[in-house]
């Protein structure tokens, strides 16, 4: 049996997402958007509320295409908010439509991914908690990488967001030490 980060017990969903994807370092643009969005989307609730939706969020936000998405209307709006597959609250919405139109803007400068990952020199963070209580919330970086997401027009992304974000597309590597997916 695998020793596992202790938030990912609950089940089978969430033990698969713990060891296929959390932590995995990714580096494509529109994966990298996928998820700085389902970030935003989960503030205030739980992961696995989000998770739980995630296909459904896929096929609700045009595939997570970032050209479809910064050209909705407000039919598309009140789509969204009846779409019970999804977290229907307008202010998220609204954010991943607006985070669409920041990401084309971004992408004239330089890919998201490369904005990203030069925060930590295209190297994961790769940190050494034995226990979850050791894991920080938010850190330095991710108020810096929050705070220049804004600056570009970004939402819903808070230094916790951001953090969690980190977490989940493999900037930082926090599996517990005991973990069976620990990088050393």
């Amino acid at each position: 049996m695998k020793t596992r980060c202790e938030w990912c017990l609950k089940d089978e969903l969430y033990k698969n997402y713990h060891d296929e994807v959390w932590g995995v370092p990714v580096y494509d643009d529109k994966e990298l958007f996928e998820y700085i969005n389902l970030e935003g989307a989960q503030a205030g609730l739980s992961w696995y509320t989000v998770l739980k939706k995630m296909p459904n969020y896929k096929k609700a936000f045009s595939n997570w295409d970032p050209q479809k998405i910064a050209k909705y209307t407000d039919k598309d709006l009140e789509r969204l908010r009846a779409d019970e597959g999804i977290i229907r609250n307008r202010l998220k919405i609204n954010a991943t439509i607006t985070n669409a139109q920041a990401y084309l803007s971004l992408k004239k400068e330089i890919s998201l991914s490369d904005f990203l990952w030069n925060y930590v020199d295209g190297t994961p963070i790769i940190n050494k908690f034995k226990t979850l209580s050791e894991i920080p919330a938010e850190t330095e970086l991710s108020k810096q990488i929050s705070k220049d997401l804004k600056k570009r027009g970004f939402k819903f992304v808070g230094p916790t967001i951001v953090y969690a974000f980190m977490q989940a597309v493999g900037m930082v590597d926090d599996h517990v030490t005991t973990c069976w997916k620990r990088v050393e």
